[in-house]
Parts: C-alpha cells; sequence; structure tokens
C-alpha cells in the first residue's frame, strides 16, 4: 500500500513537473517571439529614416537598387549639426599648381548599365532589412563600437596597412592623388582597401577627427586603369572639404561636422588598408611593392596643398608598415608625371587570384 501511494504520488509529481517545465518553455517562446516582433519593427523603423523616398531608383544587374534622392532629402541633413545647412553647390575656390591628367579614367559602377540619376539628385544604396540584421544590434547599425579605455587599440586590431605619410609641414589644406585600382579577393568578412586619410586631433585625446576616400572593391566593380582623388579645403569662410573623383566635384564635407578638421589637417597619409585578423586578404595587387609596375599596386602624382592654396609635392615621406613579411610600401620621386609615389601591397599569409581593373 505504502509502495503504491508513493508511486502515485511520484506519477503526480512528474506531471506538475511537466507541466511547470512546458509552461516554462511557452512563456520563453512567446517571449522569444515577442522580441522578434520588437526586433523586426524597430528595423522597418530604421528602413523608413534611412531610405529617403526617391525622385528614381535604377535597379542594378547585381541586386542592388540604387534611389536617386534629390539633395535637399539626403540623410546627411538628418544629423542635428547641419540643421540649417546652406547647401554649397559648387566650391568657390581651387588650389592652384595642379597636374594635368585629362587621361585618368573614371570607375564606372554596375548600376550605371541601367541608367544614372537625374540633376540635382544624388544616388544613394538603397538599405535593405538582411543589412541591417546583420549588425549586433539596430542602434549600432553603421557605427563603430570603440572602448574608450584603450579606442586606438579598439580600432586598429585585424586591421594590417601598407601606408605613406606626409612630413614636413604642421598644417595641410588637401590632397591629390592618382591611384590604380585591382580587384582582390578578400577572406570572408574581411576587406581590402587603397585609400587617403586626412586626419587632425588623436585618439588618446578623444578628438580624432578624419576624412577616409578610396576603394574598397568588390567582384561586381569593373573599370579599368586609374582614378584621380582629389580632397581640398575650399576657403576661410566655409571650411568645407571638397571630394573631386576623376576631375568631377561629388560633394563636401561640411565644416560644422568637425571639430578639429574646421580649420585644417595635421596628417595626410596614402596607401592600403586590409582587415584581416588571420593576414590571408591580399592587399593592393597581391603583389610586394619591390615588384614594380604592371604587378604592384601603386599612388603616384602625390601632393598636398599648403596655406597658400597652393599643390606641391610633399618636403618627405614617412612609411608605415606592420608587418612587411605580409605587406610593404615603398616611396619614390619622380621628375616625370609621376612625381612623388609609392608603391604598396602583398599576398598575406597565402596567394589569391586578383585581377586589375
Amino acid at each position: 500500500m505504502a509502495a503504491t501511494t508513493t508511486r502515485a504520488f511520484l506519477v503526480a509529481l512528474l506531471v506538475v513537473v511537466a507541466f511547470l517545465f512546458s509552461e516554462g518553455v511557452r512563456a520563453a517562446a512567446a517571449e522569444s517571439a515577442w522580441r522578434s516582433v520588437q526586433h523586426r519593427r524597430e528595423v522597418q523603423s530604421l528602413l523608413k529614416r534611412i531610405n529617403k523616398h526617391p525622385v528614381a531608383s535604377i535597379q542594378s544587374p547585381d541586386g542592388d537598387i540604387i534611389d536617386c534622392v534629390h539633395i535637399s532629402r539626403q540623410p546627411a541633413f538628418d544629423h542635428p549639426l547641419l540643421k540649417n545647412h546652406i547647401i554649397q553647390m559648387r566650391p568657390s575656390m581651387h588650389p592652384s599648381g595642379m597636374y594635368d591628367e585629362s587621361n585618368i579614367a573614371s570607375i564606372a559602377q554596375t548600376w550605371h548599365e541601367n541608367g544614372e540619376c537625374p540633376e540635382d539628385t544624388i544616388p544613394i544604396r538603397r538599405t535593405r532589412e538582411e543589412d541591417v540584421m546583420r549588425a549586433s544590434s539596430v542602434r549600432m547599425y553603421g557605427k563603430k563600437l570603440i572602448s574608450m579605455d584603450d579606442p586606438l587599440n579598439d580600432v586598429t586590431t585585424g586591421h594590417e596597412y601598407g601606408v605613406a605619410y606626409a612630413t614636413g609641414d604642421n598644417q595641410y589644406f588637401g590632397t591629390k592623388m592618382t591611384v590604380n585600382v585591382w580587384q582582390p579577393t578578400p577572406q570572408r568578412g574581411d576587406f581590402s582597401l587603397a585609400q587617403l586619410w586626412i586626419t587632425a586631433g588623436s585618439y588618446g585625446n578623444k578628438d580624432l577627427n578624419t576624412i577616409e576616400v578610396g576603394w574598397q572593391v568588390y567582384p561586381a566593380m569593373y573599370g579599368s586603369g586609374s582614378t584621380r582623388l582629389f580632397i581640398y579645403w575650399t576657403d576661410p569662410n566655409t571650411h568645407n572639404w571638397w571630394l573631386q573623383v576623376g576631375g568631377t566635384n561629388l560633394g563636401y564635407w561640411p565644416s560644422s561636422i568637425f571639430t578639429r578638421l574646421a580649420t585644417s589637417a595635421s596628417l595626410v597619409e596614402w596607401g592600403g588598408e586590409v582587415y584581416s585578423p588571420s593576414m590571408t586578404t591580399p592587399m593592393g595587387s597581391g603583389h610586394f611593392p619591390e615588384e614594380g609596375f604592371g604587378k604592384a599596386c601603386y599612388i603616384r602624382t602625390i601632393q598636398v596643398v599648403d596655406s597658400s592654396n597652393h599643390l606641391k609635392s610633399p618636403k618627405g615621406v614617412g612609411l608605415i608598415a606592420g608587418n612587411p613579411n605580409f605587406y610593404r610600401v615603398t616611396s619614390g620621386v619622380s621628375s616625370n608625371i609621376w612625381g612623388t609615389y609609392i608603391f604598396f601591397g602583398g599576398p598575406g599569409k597565402k596567394n589569391s587570384k586578383i585581377d586589375v581593373i
């Protein structure tokens, strides 16, 4: 009798435990479903804010949608510092002393196969739900999470460089270069780019301002040859930093969004960068700079803008290559159209097939 009672009690207890467990599972599933719905609502809200109503849209062959947004409705004007900004339609002045390189090719983009945006609009790739879902959170989409305890290490970990920088001056008001563009194949999650940097301030003082412009090449891109990049500070009244690509002024960074760069830059750099914690992604063409023209990636006709608004060759050039066994940079000066130049790049820890574009 006692044994029967005990078994009945155990069965009842197991039933109660099973019931409580199933209730807990249902509650957890309901909470997970609610969080999923909330997350999707946040994603849709973000997409509604950043994807502005276009004047026209162009379907790119690679699957992207390019929205042609009127210049007055671009997402930049959501920033509180640009609330009352008056658009500068063209530069008020240009630096003197430019190289004449009318034969420099423009780099085409895949979506150009199906059309171009109308006048007074700017092309913006439409952000998709899957783009946002890849971020750690909706709030962090498009942002870098930086530890203020060690910000420099936080943003450079996993990054490798083959970079040259200007020496001999304390202030710079622009820079111009012609960059040779290749088509490396980054490992999954990595990137490889060729670009220029204009900076003022520092991570240590928590006042760093930086403008970075260049090519992060994807297999879907196409083109040939080299392209010219030029960033310059317009004048003492606007202080805007204009970007010129292949002889065309594309737009500018308003001085009101900067603190240190509102007056001038203290450092100018050019070269290659990869994000590859395993150092397996190639930089540039994947060839070391010593292999020279036709194999190694280069940047030539390097100039800086001085305080007199004049383009000139830098007084000197310093070099940065943290892991020269895998990525390197060299520099030189020529009396011909090459002027001051650098070769940079490397295969990383393994060779990959890379095509010039």
